[in-house]
């Protein structure tokens, strides 16, 4: 994190941290209360192979509110369909980060295969506010996106029979919404990983 760091104090850019997740009808199960011997049941329908996928970006700079944007995505359960993000809608979704932020970023994310991809690369190479790192391999612990997605699944997902589509990605957009208006909590996702953003001195 102290390249990372350092480059963003340079050029008094955001650091950015991206991460993706999918969510499904099935709902987190996490404690609860209940009456002594009557432990709660939720009834759910049958198994639905839709998905929604969620692209998130936690944003910090230092003097700033951190922030937490994203981007949905829906799955319509088509085996022919596609499960994930394109690069396109990865570019899309740092466009806006841009636009919203109003200064340079420096992203960093993961080694997944789209984000290597030969357009998600030219499209990187072309633009002067974007500084990209990559994460080690298999390092979830060191991004705070992951601890978005831990307070989501045990907040505002948790023990919820989701009727539709429809009723999962409200209960995500408003669980997000929660979060974005809490910025201590994308702060406190930060600090869970260790990682700081104050730029080391030799």
């Amino acid at each position: 994190m102290a390249a990372g760091g350092s480059t963003a104090a340079a050029l008094d850019a955001w650091i950015v941290f991206e991460d993706e997740s999918g969510f499904s009808m099935t709902p987190p199960v996490t404690r609860t209360w209940a009456r002594r011997g009557q432990t709660p049941v939720i009834r759910v329908r049958g198994r639905s192979r839709r998905r929604i996928s969620i692209a998130a970006l936690a944003c910090y700079k230092p003097g700033e509110r951190s922030r937490l944007i994203y981007r949905p995505r829906r799955d319509d359960g088509r085996r022919d369909g596609r499960k994930s993000f394109a690069w396109t809608e990865y570019r899309d979704l740092l466009i806006t980060a841009h636009q919203q932020l109003g200064g340079p970023i420096v992203l960093v994310w993961d080694n997944l295969n789209v984000h290597l991809a030969y357009g998600m690369r030219q499209f990187i190479a072309r633009q002067d506010w974007l500084t990209v790192y990559q994460l080690p391999s298999y390092a979830p612990d060191l991004n705070p996106v992951e601890g978005i997605w831990s307070l989501l699944r045990r907040g505002w997902l948790s023990n919820t029979a989701f009727t539709t589509p429809e009723h999962l990605i409200q209960t995500i957009r408003h669980g997000m919404r929660k979060i974005q208006y809490r910025p201590h909590l994308i702060d406190g996702c930060l600090a869970g990983t260790g990682l700081s953003l104050t730029p080391t001195t030799s």
